[in-house]
């Protein structure tokens, strides 16, 4: 059976998200321990996840958090981050002082490192630079997993093939990926691809940031500029679909966002939904007690084709 994890892109993000230490911290914290205590097995960060001077609030978060829970409970969880491309990261070497500088935020508890996206459009030589140092890193035994996140099958191609010929193996894969993604034959690849290779395809933002856990009969408005834009563009041409997770919902006696997140799982993905509080953490908690029908897959699946709006697409998405 597919897992379930949880990402914490929130976690330290005024600006999409209206991050206050000092009103949410407490709250996280809590949240952590229910997605851990119910079965949610993959954490995920990243080296960017933090607005200004806040960045890598996440990773110091997750770090804080872990120091709490026993060993036997923290052997269960997998600790991933993703290290950005950052223009100045420039040079195999340069990326193993970005991966201490997580490590030590992340008080040694890292288990898997994810290049943040790829570089091939604009700097391609930056892009295997930093690939190889992630080989290094793994090769020296200093981090038991690489993923990648943000690539599509062609990409995928080349990234292994130069990853393959030092016997270095790619554990998983990261995309967007929700009802309010457009299905693209690029999409299909990627699946096939990573399904013959052996490798974890994770869903991010696999509520959309949210929208899909909003009951249907609600006009919802974040506190944020930024997403409540967003919502005001989106919300109102989604209400078919939320409908539709509700009903799933109200039958399976589960969430909504718990249905949003089965769907996922019968396509194969992890997902890993942003969470805040420790009531989102038991409603994805609860998609782990049930498994969605091929038909209403195939159901949620048609209405996805027939949605008339989709989720921007993310910039740092490669081919």
């Amino acid at each position: 059976m597919i897992g379930i994890g949880f990402g914490t892109w929130a976690w330290g993000n005024k600006l999409i998200w209206g991050y206050n230490s000092a009103r949410d911290d407490s709250l996280l914290a809590k949240t952590f321990i229910k997605a851990t205590e119910g079965g949610l097995s993959i954490v995920d960060t990243a080296d960017s996840y933090g607005t200004g001077n806040l960045q890598g609030r996440s990773e110091i978060l997750i770090g804080k958090f872990i120091q709490q829970m026993s060993k036997k409970e923290r052997n269960k969880l997998i600790v991933a981050t993703k290290l950005a491309p950052f223009p100045w990261r420039q040079g195999r070497k340069s990326i193993k002082k970005a991966f201490l500088n997580s490590q030590n935020r992340l008080q040694g508890n890292l288990d898997r490192v994810q290049l943040h996206w790829s570089t091939a459009r604009y700097a391609p030589w930056q892009e295997t630079q930093l690939l190889d140092g992630l080989g290094d890193l793994f090769e020296c035994g200093s981090v038991k997993e690489i993923g990648l996140s943000n690539i599509g099958p062609d990409r995928l191609m080349f990234l292994h093939k130069r990853l393959d010929e030092r016997r270095i193996p790619i554990k998983s894969i990261q995309t967007q990926f929700s009802l309010l993604v457009t299905p693209t034959k690029k999409e299909k690849d990627l699946q096939k691809l990573s399904l013959e290779l052996g490798i974890e395809l994770l869903a991010y933002s696999p509520l959309a940031l949210g929208i899909l856990a909003i009951n249907p009969d609600i006009n919802y408005a974040p506190s944020t500029f930024i997403r409540r834009n967003l919502f005001k563009q989106i919300l109102p041409k989604t209400k078919l679909i939320r409908k539709a997770l509700f009903d799933i919902a109200k039958k399976r006696g589960s969430s909504q966002s718990a249905v949003a997140l089965n769907w996922c799982r019968a396509h194969g993905r992890i997902p890993l939904p942003g969470i805040r509080t420790p009531k989102q953490a038991l409603e994805a908690n609860q998609a782990l007690r049930w498994k969605m029908t091929q038909e209403e897959k195939k159901y949620l699946d048609e209405l996805r084709k027939l949605c008339s709006i989709s989720m921007p697409n993310n910039p740092f998405q490669s081919s």
